[in-house]
């Protein structure tokens, strides 16, 4: 069995079944890794993915890099794209693949005989050379890598809400240290502050 196989079956283990989307994962991941000459698993010394989407794609690029959110080698900047970009945190040279335009009726060339398109690419995707899967460019992180990694240490406290801040992720408007939520940018708009004592479930723990 060889890598790709390898990595297939742990990533359809994870995932209860395989997809296409988990192949272009583990495929994009290999390929990106080889390019900075970075091993897996990552580690923090030595590189970060980002991935551009969630879902099963993200499973493919976790099991063929070793890469973690709890780790802190992998991020998910959801732009809704099947795509990830590979940083060398030695260097801080960043590369982004993403599938090239048409991936999907190519994929069937790969897979002669399979006349449903889903499983065409499911096979054709394993197969395919790297040139003709994905498109490759050297990219500039923004915020620049050191930002994104940030320090162990660094913890503020919004002057709004009063919830603490850690990698210095605050914003400074007026002299005034913001989270992103207060300062607009965050991903929700706050609503009224519920109390644990005015009928919220709560559960206590069996410590036997």
């Amino acid at each position: 069995m060889n890598l790709v196989s390898e990595l297939l079956q742990l990533s359809a283990t994870r995932h209860s079944h395989l997809c296409p989307r988990q192949v272009l994962g583990v495929r994009m991941a290999i390929a990106g890794l080889a390019a900075l000459g970075i091993h897996a698993p990552v580690g923090k010394p030595t590189g970060l993915v980002i991935v551009e989407t969630d879902g099963c794609f993200v499973d493919g690029i976790e099991v063929a890099t070793g890469a973690t959110i709890g780790h802190r080698t992998l991020r998910v900047v959801d732009t809704g794209k099947i795509a990830a970009t590979f940083v060398d945190v030695r260097t801080g040279r960043a590369i982004r693949l993403a599938p090239q335009e048409g991936v999907r009726s190519l994929a069937c060339a790969f897979a002669p005989g399979l006349d449903e398109r889903y499983a065409a690419q499911l096979e054709g995707y394993q197969v395919m050379p790297e040139a003709e899967l994905f498109r490759v460019q050297e990219v500039v992180l923004e915020p620049p890598l050191a930002a994104l990694l940030s320090r162990p240490d660094a913890r503020v406290t919004c002057s709004v809400c009063g919830e603490e801040i850690i990698n210095e992720r605050e914003l400074v408007r007026d002299g005034a240290i913001l989270c992103k939520s207060c300062a607009g940018n965050g991903y929700y708009s706050a609503g009224q502050t519920l109390s644990w004592a005015e009928g919220l479930p709560t559960r206590t723990l069996d410590h036997s």
